[in-house]
């Protein structure tokens, strides 16, 4: 079978396929073809792909002759309709948060995949886009926090004098989070932590923040690892022990995302009035409405002499491991398709298989999506 790679938008700088996971995917059966210069923004170029054995062909080749096409994000109409009747299409569609785009592709003839709709549990851990993503932008959110923040993030003892070390509030606790807290630290910084699952309080602790509990948080362990709506009592508790600490804080870097929904508001324009001039906010949260009130999607604003970033695409400015990241989750995921004699089959009993199946042949089959569409 052969899987077809296709360029991703102007946008976006990485790849859905990178050369080091051709020789593996030959392995189990397939064939690669990766449109023509589909890996120059992640550095990858099309003798990269040649020399392990891909070939390199035009959009419309690998549209048309591809049993299974892969990309990262949503195809546009014009270029669903060349996929061929009973193929496969996989990428990260974010039904949940863009569920007419997936209704617009979805009318096309053929089966739809989403890598962001596999379940988190422990069998699907090598192929999680989302935990492997989300690790390069908490990684890069610290790295563009500092370099946009006015002082150092280290304590250093100079001739001149002490300088004490920045202090990081990071909002949120799931993998963008984690890895946020562990770069923080790396560079020096006091890093103090919320979220509203205690169960995760060990893991921040161990990597060096302070925790900040409220009580009374409604269950999120069910959650895949992301945020739920909380009462209105909790919240107002919450938004108080954030802005205490909000108010000390250099960094800011919110992470809150709650699926198909807007993302939850932590920090409100009042907080960021009172922050110190030449503090910064990363909000990974944007593309759904951003965690802080004064957030611009896709921009990065100075409000009252705060920096504050909106940018949930993190990861594309990262392309080379960010993309590599990517490819190993396709590879296990594909994986699941292929038995012992290299045959392949959509084994819908799959939990795994069967999450992430969004449409087959014109037919919505995830049901949160179809929900979301009013139907």
């Amino acid at each position: 079978m052969k899987i077809g790679v296709i360029k991703e938008p102007s946008y976006e700088n990485r790849v859905a396929i990178t050369p080091d996971v051709v020789d593996p995917l030959k392995k189990l059966g397939f064939t690669v073809s990766v449109e023509t210069t589909a890996g120059d923004n992640a550095f990858f170029s099309d003798q990269d792909y040649k020399d392990v054995g891909a070939t390199v062909e035009s959009r419309d080749s690998i549209l048309s002759g591809s049993d299974i096409v892969v990309s990262i994000h949503t195809l546009d109409e014009t270029s669903a309709k060349k996929i061929g009747k009973d193929k496969l299409y996989i990428a990260t569609l974010s039904p949940l948060a863009f569920p007419k785009k997936v209704k617009e592709i979805a009318n096309a003839s053929f089966k739809i995949f989403s890598m962001d709709t596999i379940p988190r549990i422990t069998r699907a851990q090598s192929m999680d886009v989302l935990s492997s993503q989300a690790t390069v932008s908490g990684y890069k959110a610290v790295l563009l926090a500092a370099s946009n923040y006015s002082r150092f993030f280290p304590m250093l003892t100079t001739a001149a004098g002490t300088i004490t070390p920045a202090r990081v509030l990071i909002l949120g606790a799931g993998v963008a989070g984690l890895q946020a807290i562990a770069t923080s630290r790396r560079l020096g910084a006091v890093v103090d932590v919320f979220d509203t699952r205690p169960e995760v309080k060990e893991q921040c602790m161990s990597l060096g923040a302070k925790f900040v509990e409220v009580e009374g948080a409604a269950d999120a362990s069910n959650t895949g690892g992301y945020a739920v709506e909380q009462s209105e009592d909790y919240q107002r508790r919450q938004k108080e022990a954030i802005a205490k600490y909000a108010e000390k804080a250099d960094i800011i870097i919110t992470t809150a995302l709650i699926p198909g929904k807007k993302a939850p508001l932590l920090i409100t324009k009042d907080m960021v009035d009172k922050m110190r001039q030449g503090s910064v906010i990363v909000d990974l949260a944007a593309v759904n409405g951003g965690n802080c009130e004064v957030t611009e999607n896709d921009k990065t604003i100075v409000y009252k002499g705060i920096t504050v970033i909106g940018n949930s695409n993190l990861q594309s400015t990262q392309p080379m491991d960010a993309s590599k990241m990517y490819a190993k989750n396709i590879v296990n995921f594909l994986k699941l398709f292929v038995n012992k004699e290299k045959q392949f089959n959509i084994n819908l009993e799959d939990e795994i298989i069967n999450a992430c199946m969004i449409a087959d042949n014109g037919v919505i089959r995830h049901k949160p999506t179809l929900a979301l569409l009013g139907e």
